[in-house]
């Protein structure tokens, strides 16, 4: 009887630790619409080397680990109610959901994240982030996905990267509003309904106003004190 040839079962590796920190930000000076870029340092400490990690990132905005002036206490009572409830109503924001493919490495690498914004007011992320006057917007983010390494014979192997991988980083607020102003200056956007836009339309033309600035001002000035 002919031998039966052994099979030898896969070895499989241990999987690299990860550690994630967000070094900074800024604005993106040429892009088609107002982008920030944060620094991501990504550190393999046991020295194995990476193939390459598929990111999947989430940031949200930690409202509660911020005070608040006068100013923004008055533009955030529609996402907050009165400040006197804040202790219980102040919540963490989600911002957005992103992926990022980081190429080989060994121990240490930094990448760009790019974050595409909007000034639509309607968005809640947005609407936070143009409340606020000066300080730091406190942002959480959530690192998850794939990592593919090489095995010690030289097999490509991969894992997948648990949520519990967080980082807190306070973003200045000057950052994201330089990068709003590159595209609006001195702008803001209010999203409005079709029949709402064609009365503004007829009564902008009917008194031949130069500007929307000139006909919400006449209808405001109409309406009288708030």
């Amino acid at each position: 009887m002919p031998a039966v040839p052994r099979i030898r079962p896969a070895i499989l590796s241990p999987v690299p630790e990860l550690a994630f920190a967000v070094d900074g930000s800024s604005g993106v000076d040429y892009a088609a619409v107002p982008t920030l870029s944060f620094t991501l340092r990504v550190q393999a400490p046991g020295g194995h080397p990476i193939r390459s990690l598929m990111l999947d990132v989430q940031i949200q905005i930690a409202a509660r680990r911020r005070s608040y002036g006068p100013g923004p206490h008055d533009r955030l009572l529609e996402l907050f109610g009165p400040p006197g409830g804040w202790s219980t109503t102040l919540r963490t924001l989600p911002w957005l959901r992103t992926t990022k493919v980081v190429p080989a490495f060994e121990g240490t690498t930094t990448v760009d994240l790019p974050v595409a914004c909007t000034y639509d007011l309607q968005v809640t992320a947005s609407r936070y982030l143009a409340a606020l006057d000066d300080g730091a917007v406190p942002l959480e983010f959530l690192f998850s996905g794939s990592v593919f390494f090489a095995t010690s014979e030289g097999a490509l192997q991969t894992a997948r990267i648990g949520w519990e991988h967080e980082v807190d980083y306070d973003m200045p607020i000057a950052v994201w509003k330089q990068a709003m102003d590159r595209h609006f200056p001195d702008s803001a956007w209010l999203r409005v309904g079709t029949q709402s836009f064609a009365a503004l339309c007829a009564y902008k033309a009917r008194h031949a106003f130069g500007s929307w600035d000139e006909t919400i001002e006449a209808l405001l000035s109409r309406a009288g004190p708030a």
